[in-house]
C-alpha cells in the first residue's frame, strides 16, 4: 500500500535563521530579506548635496575593521556611510572590507537593524571581558567616534537616534520627519510607504525641504509623469488655439 507522508507542520513552527546555531555567536546567520531591502533603500536615497557621488562610500553587512592592535577584530554594521572617501578602493576596485586605519576616514553614520537577540548588543547593554572585542556601541562611540548612530526595531517600529556629544552618545529628539544631519545636509526619518512591494515603516533620507529623496525607479516614474503632463498641456493649448481660429473663420490646412 502506498505510504502517504504526513503534512508539513504549520509555518509558525518552522525554525528561522535566528533559531539555528551558528559558528559565530555575534553573527547568527546571513541577512534576512529585510536586512537586504532596508539597507538598499538607505543607499539609493543617501545623496548628500555637497559631496560628489564618487566621494561617498556606503556599505551593508561589510566587515568594518577598527583596531590596528587587534587587526582581526571587526564589526559588521547593517549599514554605514563614509563621507569624503572614494567609492572604490585604490580608485578602481570594490572593497572586500573597510579597514579604518588604512582608509584614514571613519564612518559618518552607522545604522543597526535589531534582529531577535541583538537588541542588547546594538544598544550597548552587553558587557565584554578585557581580552574580548568591545560591543558595537563601544566601537562606534569610543573607538571610531561615529557622529551619528541609529538603531531601528522593525518589530516595534522603535527608532533610536544618537549623536556624539562630548565623546558620548546622547539621545537625539525627533524633529519633524526625523533627525537632521547638518554635515550631510540630509535627515533620516521613518517613511510610511511601499518599497519593493511591501508597505510598512522604512528608514529613509529626506532633504532640507522635508522631501523624501526619491529612488531611481521613483525618479523615472516622476519624469514620465512630468512628460505626460507637458504633452497633455501642449495638446490642450493646441486645442484651444484651433477652436479660436475656427471661431474667427480661419480654416486650418490638412484638417489641423
Amino acid at each position: 500500500m502506498y505510504q502517504v507522508d504526513p503534512p508539513l507542520p504549520p509555518k509558525e513552527t518552522l525554525p528561522t535563521m535566528y533559531d539555528l546555531p551558528s559558528e559565530n555567536r555575534e553573527e547568527p546567520g546571513l541577512p534576512d530579506e529585510f536586512h537586504l531591502l532596508q539597507p538598499e533603500l538607505l543607499r539609493i536615497t543617501f545623496r548628500p548635496p555637497s559631496y560628489a557621488e564618487d566621494q561617498i562610500f556606503t556599505a551593508s553587512d561589510l566587515h568594518l575593521y577598527y583596531d590596528p592592535h587587534h587587526p582581526q577584530w571587526y564589526k559588521r554594521p547593517d549599514w554605514f556611510a563614509v563621507l569624503g572617501a572614494s567609492r572604490f578602493y585604490n580608485q578602481t576596485e570594490l572593497r572586500l572590507s573597510y579597514v579604518t586605519w588604512q582608509e584614514g576616514i571613519n564612518p559618518f553614520v552607522a545604522v543597526e537593524l535589531i534582529s531577535p537577540g541583538t537588541e542588547a548588543e546594538d544598544l550597548g547593554r552587553t558587557l565584554r571581558e578585557v581580552n574580548q572585542p568591545p560591543n558595537k556601541w563601544s566601537v562606534y562611540e569610543r573607538i571610531l567616534r561615529v557622529p551619528y548612530y541609529f538603531v531601528f526595531n522593525r518589530y516595534t517600529n522603535e527608532f533610536h537616534c544618537f549623536g556624539l556629544m562630548m565623546n558620548r552618545y546622547q539621545p537625539l529628539s525627533i524633529n519633524g520627519l526625523g533627525v537632521w544631519l547638518e554635515s550631510a545636509e540630509l535627515g533620516l526619518g521613518l517613511w510610511d510607504g511601499e518599497y519593493q512591494g511591501l508597505k510598512r515603516l522604512w528608514l529613509r533620507w529626506y532633504d532640507r525641504d522635508n522631501n523624501w529623496l526619491l529612488t531611481p525607479v521613483e525618479q523615472e516614474k516622476q519624469r514620465a509623469e512630468q512628460e505626460k503632463q507637458r504633452a497633455d498641456s501642449a495638446e490642450l493649448e493646441n486645442a484651444k488655439l484651433r477652436q479660436l481660429l475656427l471661431e474667427q473663420g480661419i480654416s486650418l490646412p490638412n484638417g489641423e
